[in-house]
């Protein structure tokens, strides 16, 4: 079975390259806190709209990862290239279809979600140039998902720091307008985290004609669709593609409901999902590793591995958050702080941050479980998990938020209701269900 050592070799890259390539969210509603409440509240709407479409390309890469880890535990090396390739062609598709459709339907969305004109305006700015991203950040995934199936995940660190060095530097530059460069504001950010996916596809190809083995993998025979072979991938991603849309669009539902209690009720909720994106870094490039190994070790036939696998990654997975919610919960002004200096908003924003840092606890066994039921290749299942648990979310949020008007902080008590659901009914599926014979 694998060892602490082994788990952390492999998760400390990914750790770094969300770190890195969440640092884009971060900076961009830390910049834009400085420049005002609308902006801040018209990021968090714009980027949470293209977090939905993006999730679509990230449930996809999911489904393919498992698909080559599962090769490469079977050391079939040379059929993990047109897994990689056929992601590649089919992501480019999906993302000129999600530019198009944000072109002409992302002002009829936002008028139904948003009521506020002024926001929804700024929202519509945002995206016009933000959806460019969908033809570089679709193909990164698909990298991605390369590097941490054949479990060569260093890459990753390297990759994001420079997509996150990229965007740092353009939002000081754009947002503010120094050094001669237009003060472009909201749309400023926007550019700036293209350019920095862009610089991220760049870092990948160069680095994958230079110094991986092509012919071993197979990627170096560049082929036009394989319907069979890209039906065999969706058979396995369409759930997982599904799965995050839903479960984003659902959160996406989450900042619809606070919208409506007010403007800074909305500021408040950005930059607390901007602190929760950073604290869940961790939980994520363990559920990803929990992912990889699950699927490898099936793939080497040590079926047997999968459970003791899963709760070793747990128990690091609740210690190391217990650490960052140590943190956060000892210094919660400064840390706020980083985002906004109006004390009003920091106040504001603490409470949130309270009940965020209890959800974390919890949330850092529940998607390690969750991971290592898709790791199976049952994604189907996990599908069916992810609906019954939103159904119970969707319930409690329209219920307290819609209907009883509550403070954003009591909103945010729905990350309880969701991970202890996902984790029961993982728990469950792992020790009743019929997972161990799954072929893909």
């Amino acid at each position: 079975m694998y060892n602490n050592k082994q788990i952390w070799q492999v998760s400390y890259p990914i750790f770094l390259s969300l770190l890195a390539q969440n640092l884009i969210n971060v900076t961009d509603t830390a910049f834009l806190g400085h420049v005002g409440e609308v902006e801040l509240g018209a990021s968090a709407m714009g980027g949470l709209f293209y977090i939905c479409c993006f999730t679509i390309a990230f449930g996809f890469s999911i489904g393919s990862q498992i698909m080559i880890a599962r090769r490469n535990g079977e050391r079939q090396y040379p059929q993990v290239g047109p897994v990689m390739i056929q992601g590649v062609l089919f992501l480019f598709v999906v993302a000129a279809f999600m530019f198009s459709f944000s072109r002409f339907f992302a002002r009829d969305i936002m008028q139904l979600m948003i009521s506020s004109d002024t926001i929804m305006e700024a929202t519509l700015e945002f995206l016009d140039w933000r959806i460019f991203g969908f033809f570089f950040s679709f193909i990164n995934v698909m990298f991605r998902a390369l590097f941490i199936g054949i479990t060569r995940t260093k890459i990753l660190t390297l990759n994001a720091l420079v997509m996150a060095v990229t965007n740092i530097i353009l939002d000081y530059l754009l947002i503010f307008g120094h050094a001669g460069f237009p003060q472009m504001g909201l749309q400023g950010a926007a550019v700036a985290s293209v350019i920095a996916e862009a610089a991220s596809t760049l870092f990948f190809l160069i680095y994958t004609r230079f110094t991986v083995d092509t012919e071993r993998y197979g990627l170096n025979r560049f082929r036009s669709f394989d319907f069979k072979l890209l039906g065999r991938v969706l058979s396995i991603s369409i759930y997982t593609m599904l799965q995050h849309f839903i479960s984003m669009a659902t959160f996406f539902m989450f900042f619809v409901v606070v919208e409506r209690l007010g403007q800074k009720e909305l500021a408040v909720a950005n930059i607390v999902r901007s602190i929760y994106i950073v604290m869940f870094i961790p939980v994520n490039s363990l559920s990803t590793t929990t992912n990889s190994f699950v699927s490898n070790v099936i793939g080497a036939g040590q079926i047997q591995q999968v459970i003791p696998i899963i709760r070793k990654i747990s128990r690091l997975s609740f210690l190391i958050m217990a650490g960052f919610v140590l943190v956060l919960c000892s210094f919660p002004r400064a840390i706020i702080s980083v985002y906004t200096n109006d004390p009003s908003l920091i106040a504001a924003s603490i409470p949130s941050l309270y009940v965020i840092a209890a959800a974390m606890l919890l949330s850092s066994v529940s998607n390690i479980f969750f991971n290592g039921v898709s790791g199976t290749g049952n994604t189907r299942s996990a599908l069916a998990m992810e609906l019954v648990t939103l159904f119970f979310y969707c319930i409690y949020l329209y219920w307290i938020g819609m209907i009883m008007k509550m403070p954003v902080q009591i909103c945010f008590t729905t990350e309880f209701i969701y991970y202890a659901s996902l984790l029961i009914l993982c728990f469950f599926y792992l020790k009743k269900a019929n997972w161990q014979n799954k072929k893909i």
